[in-house]
């Protein structure tokens, strides 16, 4: 194809500006006129003035890492020489508060403090109430859904519940809440305390520690073969020695509960972005199975109430919410695996995370590292599994930690082998890739064929028949953007189901699309709608008080950091649309979607002021991922 865009050229303007930006960009798709990076928008929709911005080259990293803090807790496609990449560590992630504090027993009504004067908050409530910034116009969002405030006076949007000096109450509502709409795997802050000062006793994991340390040291003596250390089921004495380090023997993985994930619309765990009122949102929207944000073991161990809202869920989610959590130590992710059980029984599987590839985790062993300690991460199934109860044990991995040398074949066959794992999820790029180049999904394909070919053969049913071993399903994940995507990884790459992450979080009715079997043009004011959606609930969760509102707007812009990005169907010159094209600066078919398209973070928070109110002079934001925002 010629791209001879001189004066005279017979070349349309629509396709003349497509070929002019693939001679910036070098390089154009050999089997169609898809510029490869390019969005291929309408010209009409293209800005022909380009505005001076910061671009930058998109680094994206939300799905399975991000250790700042917690949910619960450039884009021409044009390659600048200034890359931006990386967290905007320095940040400020503390918000202003109130000036004066009302007392916790007088905000819900109460009329004495128990404390009496000794106590150090306001009891004043004309007092407390004149020093409040004024009201959010409007009905309180969590009256609205519920019935009734928990924030009490300390609510901004007071006035809508508060009348003759008492804090309105709509029972029926309430009641209906209390049986529908309420959240789960609540920590008791006395169990927190006890895992805190290192007093709560794990019965379950000192055996099974014991007896997998014993088994390192005979290793180490060359008095057990390495294949021990892949914890199978051909040592029948062994196996008994672990169930006598019990008062109750431990459930057999066939014994636990059953996933079923064929064909389940399954949302990847995602930090920051992937907190309760974003899951919540995609529960709405069709999602199946849904995941806590990476958890880390020993913050979960030592009490941590930051970490133990990670495994908080809402009653939407039960029945299909999995925990992921991440260590580089067997003992760290055995007591972490019991406290989950205990502590967080509405959880359908506790999922080790063998595939974050930050280097903070990765030079402590933890993630990916575990790619390469293959008998580390064997030791950790055998023992979670002992002592997690019916809660089955699952794995996600990355194709290996170097590029040109895939590792995760040897690992799901010692997977397979163990027979301990009832989900096998493999994302189809090297830990060095980082969220960079397009998964590999001929190699998924690949793990996905071997993993059927041996679940259905003699090899998974144990050496005596007993039906001792789980038969994985196995997850495919990477650039899945469209229905189309999610249909082709089952049909033409053999996996049960297919993991979605950062498509979720661009397009969050993805799911619909994937039941619609069709794409969905989303209007500006159905998208401005799933955005108030995720405010109301992130008002229920954090609270509708000051704090309340400045957690709910952080998460709110760190959410729309990801979807400005979408690009209307009705807008692209032909379809599929990619995960990975860059547009030309473009204008929506109207102001609001122009405005839901805009990389500067300013306008963000201008969106986020639509349900939230004015954003108070302290409130500051700077988007987490340095490529996911600049100023226009």
């Amino acid at each position: 194809m010629s791209h001879d865009t001189a004066e005279g050229s017979l070349e349309p303007d629509s396709k003349r500006i497509k070929l002019d930006t693939a001679e910036e960009i070098g390089s154009q798709d050999s089997d169609s006129n898809r510029i490869k990076g390019i969005a291929p928008i309408k010209a009409e929709y293209i800005l022909e003035k380009q505005v001076a911005q910061n671009e930058v080259e998109h680094d994206d990293e939300a799905e399975g890492q991000g250790l700042t803090e917690r949910g619960n807790g450039g884009e021409n496609g044009v390659k600048n020489k200034k890359k931006n990449r990386g967290q905007n560590k320095k940040r400020n992630l503390v918000q202003a508060n109130e000036t004066i504090k009302l007392c916790e027993q007088i905000k819900g009504g109460a009329a004495e403090c128990k404390f009496g004067e000794s106590c150090k908050y306001e009891h004043d409530v004309a007092k407390y109430i004149a020093s409040k910034p004024t009201d959010i116009p409007g009905v309180c969002p969590v009256f609205a859904a519920i019935g009734y405030c928990p924030i009490g006076l300390r609510c901004r949007w007071l006035t809508s519940h508060f009348s003759n000096n008492k804090l309105d109450v709509n029972e029926e509502l309430k009641s209906k809440a209390l049986l529908e709409n309420y959240e789960v795997n609540r920590i008791d802050i006395k169990d927190q305390m006890l895992l805190n000062r290192k007093k709560f006793d794990f019965p379950k994991s000192e055996g099974v520690i014991k007896y997998l340390d014993d088994r390192i040291v005979r290793n180490e003596k060359g008095q057990a073969s390495e294949n021990t250390e892949n914890a199978d089921n051909s040592d029948i004495t062994e196996k008994k020695d672990l169930a006598a380090s019990f008062i109750e023997s431990p459930l057999l993985a066939t014994e636990k509960k059953k996933l079923y994930l064929k064909g389940a619309k399954i949302l990847s765990p995602l930090t920051t972005v992937g907190n309760l009122p974003y899951r919540r949102l995609m529960k709405k929207l069709g999602a199946d199975v849904t995941y806590s944000e990476m958890a880390l073991a020993l913050p979960l161990l030592q009490g941590q109430k930051s970490e133990w809202a990670l495994p908080r869920a809402h009653s939407s989610e039960v029945g299909g919410f999995g925990v992921q959590i991440a260590t580089s130590k067997h003992w760290q992710a055995i007591k972490a695996a019991e406290a989950i059980a205990k502590f967080a029984p509405h959880t359908s599987e506790i999922n080790l995370n063998c595939g974050c590839p930050i280097d903070l985790l990765y030079k402590q062993g933890a993630g990916s590292a575990l790619l390469d300690n293959q008998g580390r991460l064997m030791r950790m199934v055998v023992g979670m599994n002992a002592v997690s109860g019916d809660i089955p044990v699952t794995v996600k991995l990355r194709t290996g930690t170097r590029d040109g040398h895939p590792t995760a074949r040897n690992i799901v066959s010692r997977l397979l082998e163990n027979g301990q794992v009832a989900s096998i999820t493999l994302h189809g790029r090297s830990r060095a890739q980082r969220y960079t180049r397009l998964a590999d999904w001929d190699y998924i394909k690949d793990i996905a064929d071997f993993v059927k070919e041996k679940r259905e053969g003699k090899l998974l049913e144990g050496e005596e028949g007993d039906g001792r071993i789980v038969k994985p399903w196995i997850i495919g994940n990477g650039d899945i953007f469209s229905w189309k995507d999610w249909y082709d990884a089952i049909e033409k790459f053999s996996v049960d189901s297919s993991m979605v992450a950062r498509g979720a979080l661009i397009k969050p009715w993805i799911f619909e699309e994937v039941d619609a079997r069709q794409y969905l043009d989303k209007s500006a004011t159905e998208r401005l709608e799933i955005v108030k959606t995720y405010a109301n609930y992130g008002l229920e969760h954090w609270g509708s008080d000051t704090y309340g509102v400045n957690q709910t707007r952080r998460f709110l812009c760190e959410f729309l950091s990801f979807t400005h990005r979408y690009i209307p169907v009705g807008i692209l010159e032909y379809l599929p649309p990619r995960i990975n094209d860059r547009p030309p600066l473009w204008k929506g078919r109207n102001e609001l979607e122009t405005l839901l398209a805009s990389t500067d973070y300013k306008d963000w928070i201008k969106i986020s002021e639509m349900f939230l109110g004015p954003a108070n002079e302290g409130f500051e934001f700077a988007p987490k991922h340095k490529s996911n925002a600049y100023e226009s």
